[in-house]
């Protein structure tokens, strides 16, 4: 993967150069091994590469033979081979990215539709003057951009945008509400003001100052009625195992990350079938909380594979330590504790390979988190008038132990007044009500329609694929391992294989309450039951007990100081009896502690400068 920027300017002035070198250098972590810059008039395009493919050559911003079109890529194009076959065109380099660039002469704006992979990037027509974002179909990779009244900037990262930012940086209010609900802002909005985050499967196209934001992909409609069980187990591992054999190709090492999960498990397997049992280097992270440690289960992975397996071990200290650095990279409150693992684990991988495959996806395919299992069953209850509901809701989770996490999760989904709410809830820290509690009456940015389209499995299935996968758990994953510049590629993600999971019908995703049944039954085939059967535990940190513990000092200074966020923008006193009641053992409030706390280390870092990394600007 690489780091892209770009200024065009409407108004005819020259691009700023050093302004645009600014940004450029503000990815140097995405692409350490080269920087290119190109300017011509009113536009500038910077680049900062990773090299996978084409080590030797692929050197970026690059023209065409005309030099009318210029482009900026960021990404894997895994079929450039094939296409590159089928382009008349006078190829220079061996590389996916003039691929992608003779593609784009031969094809048009229909190139888009004919690559295989993750992308994001940036095209420039110097005839027509119009510029061209896109990125890729599922999101996997990231894409920003800033537009006024005189010029675009868009770069990979919003921190390379900021010092385009005229006013410097504001907090967009209207997006606190989606990140106290969600832990994440969803697409096309950031917790930036004046910063616009493309859309997955969309190009932005800009002429003369006049954009127009284009869908070319989406997930399609429609089920398959009639798929047996060992039909849909046959197609979904032939479509695995092309987008496994697809996502290793590369000039340089490629490993796995191995949690000890179904999916992990099996991603590694796979890998280690196609290059014939020559083995395969993989990563794994643990903590000392034995609750939440599966480096047992990575490790009988490992050694029933053969791999060459590499740990790490994670303690209280590596977060008091690395909140204020990774916050920078992500650009955001880091979301999600785990966080802290996948980095980690980036920087353990990174010293033996240059690309990983993770099994990111799987579960928001093929319907592998718990609430997919009861959410139907809850579906009837949620029948009841709210003014009924509510209330008996409420009674039964007071009445719940602290350890009753998933049963209190379940619980509250059903204060949603509809059903688009209730889905919602499932990843929401703070319900709708809560959220009315601190935040009060700020404006809200509209939501995007939800999908109507098949069972309520299908369209929970549509709607985590919509935001929480992309914006929450590819957007960590890219941010995460890119800190380490590490390329992160998901096989789950191949566009083919989401097609076959959302034509296949829900109840071989679910069956008979197992989760996930047709992936689980794919790795049958290769993993013992031990690893395809235990309950899914996720990349959890024992948080709950360092909130209590390691952390609840910074947790409470953070949180209650006179000039923190959550002092000046939230309810104050909202927020001390939330720590109150977690400290006192009442209830585990963790779910809710870590976002408030991660938005203000956020704000500390990018509005106050405070922890930014050495030699670099928030």
């Amino acid at each position: 993967m690489c780091g892209i920027a770009g200024i065009v300017r409407f108004d005819g002035k020259p691009a700023d150069d050093l302004l645009l070198r600014t940004m450029t250098e503000r990815l140097t972590h995405r692409g350490p091994d080269e920087e290119g810059v190109w300017f011509s008039g009113p536009v500038g395009l910077g680049h900062r590469r990773l090299s996978i493919i084409d080590i030797a050559s692929s050197s970026q911003p690059m023209a065409s033979p005309d030099d009318r079109l210029h482009l900026c890529f960021n990404g894997e194009i895994l079929n450039y081979r094939r296409l590159r076959d089928g382009l008349s065109y006078p190829f220079r380099t061996d590389g996916d990215t003039e691929t992608l660039l003779a593609a784009h002469v031969v094809h048009g704006p229909g190139a888009t539709e004919l690559l295989d992979g993750q992308f994001a990037y940036a095209l420039h027509d110097s005839a027509t003057g119009e510029l061209t974002l896109v990125r890729d179909r599922l999101g996997i990779l990231p894409l920003y951009y800033h537009m006024d009244a005189n010029r675009i900037v868009f770069a990979s990262e919003i921190k390379a945008l900021l010092p385009a930012l005229e006013s410097g940086p504001e907090i967009d209010t209207a997006s606190l509400d989606s990140y106290l609900g969600q832990r994440s802002v969803p697409a096309p909005f950031t917790l930036f003001a004046g910063v616009r985050k493309l859309p997955p499967g969309h190009r932005l196209r800009v002429v003369e100052g006049r954009a127009r934001l284009e869908r070319y992909w989406s997930i399609p409609d429609g089920t398959r009625t009639e798929v047996t069980g060992p039909q849909a187990v046959a197609e979904v591992e032939a479509a695995l195992r092309r987008a496994v054999e697809a996502a290793t190709v590369a000039d340089v090492p490629v490993g796995a990350y191995l949690s000890g999960g179904v999916d992990s498990s099996l991603i590694v397997a796979l890998v280690n079938e196609l290059r014939g049992g020559s083995g395969v280097d993989t990563f794994a992270a643990g903590f000392a909380d034995q609750r939440y440690d599966e480096l047992p289960f990575a490790r009988r992975v490992s050694d029933l594979i053969g791999t060459r397996h590499h740990e790490v071990v994670l303690s209280p200290a590596d977060f008091t330590d690395l909140w204020p650095r990774l916050t920078w990279h992500r650009d955001a409150p880091i979301s999600e504790a785990s966080d802290f693992a996948v980095f980690r684990l980036a920087e353990l991988a990174r010293r033996h390979v240059t690309v990983v495959l993770s099994g990111e996806g799987s579960d928001e395919l093929f319907g592998g988190y718990p609430k997919y299992r009861v959410a139907p069953k809850l579906a009837r209850m949620a029948r009841l008038p709210a003014p009924l509901r509510v209330p008996v809701v409420e009674a039964v989770q007071r009445r719940l132990p602290p350890a009753a996490a998933r049963a209190r999760i379940a619980l509250r989904t059903l204060s949603g007044a509809t059903e688009e709410d209730r889905n919602l809830t499932w990843f929401a820290p703070f319900t709708g009500a809560e959220r009315a509690e601190l935040v009060g009456r700020w404006p809200t940015h509209p939501r995007a329609r939800a999908s109507r389209d098949g069972d309520l499995v299908r369209r929970m299935l549509a709607a985590d694929c919509a935001s929480w996968l992309p914006d929450n758990l590819l957007e960590r994953g890219d941010r995460m391992s890119m800190a380490a510049s590490l390329e992160l590629r998901p096989p789950f993600l191949d566009h083919r294989l989401v097609e076959l999971a959302f034509s296949l019908p829900s109840d071989v995703k679910v069956r008979r309450g197992i989760t996930k049944w047709v992936v689980k039954e794919v790795a049958r085939r290769r993993l013992p039951a031990e690893i395809v059967d235990r309950p899914k535990v996720g990349f959890r940190v024992p948080m709950d007990a360092w909130f209590r513990g390691g952390l609840e000092a910074m947790a409470w200074d953070l949180l209650t100081a006179r000039d923190s966020l959550a002092s000046t923008l939230l309810d104050r006193a909202a927020v001390q009896r939330l720590l109150h009641r977690h400290r006192s053992g009442v209830a585990n409030e963790e779910a809710r502690i870590w976002p408030l706390l991660s938005l203000e280390v956020w704000h500390r870092t990018f509005f106050l400068g405070e922890g930014v990394p050495e030699g670099q600007v928030a």
